[in-house]
């Protein structure tokens, strides 16, 4: 998916910078489309989402380096996304019909959505080990399950767990 975003240059920076979000932090359409310059922390190296989920997200310092590369050129002063009258954010709608021109560019034929790069991001993180409970905050998930179903539980996790029956069958 990081093809998708490589892609996604006819549009131009801005559409690059807003998939990157959306695959590198996790982020759902709206909430990278209604994302203000303020709510990235350089200091701290965090996203900070605002809305029905506020929550800190992490910030890659690549991910970084691309939106001071947008901001650069947009000079954005309140919406780091603006639409086209720059007093709206970009909608959600303009960030998935760039996700699917970005696929197309990149030839891509394997069904997605813009929302798979959020499930590709949680995906990894359980491939790396990080708690699921890590990844539910991040991803703003109320319910475990939610975040379970988001991760496609990657099979190599399962057979590092081991089973609690061995405890047991020490024990007796």
């Amino acid at each position: 998916m990081a093809a998708v975003s490589a892609a996604a240059t006819r549009p131009g920076l801005k559409y690059r910078a807003a998939l990157s979000v959306s695959h590198g932090a996790g982020l759902r359409a709206s909430e990278v489309a209604n994302l203000k310059v303020r709510d990235i922390d350089s200091d701290r190296m965090l996203i900070q989402v605002e809305g029905g989920k506020d929550r800190d997200v992490m910030l890659a310092s690549s991910l970084l380096e691309l939106l001071r590369a947008w901001w650069r050129e947009a000079h954005a002063q309140g919406w780091l996304f603006p639409g086209q009258s720059r007093v709206e954010p970009m909608s959600p709608r303009s960030l998935n019909r760039a996700f699917n021109s970005a696929k197309a560019m990149a030839g891509i034929k394997k069904p997605a959505t813009l929302h798979s790069l959020r499930h590709r991001f949680a995906t990894r993180l359980l491939k790396t080990d990080t708690d699921v409970r890590v990844i539910q905050v991040l991803l703003g998930h109320v319910k475990l399950t939610t975040t379970a179903r988001c991760a496609h539980v990657a099979t190599k996790t399962p057979r590092k767990v081991a089973s609690p029956f061995e405890a047991i069958r020490d024990v007796t």
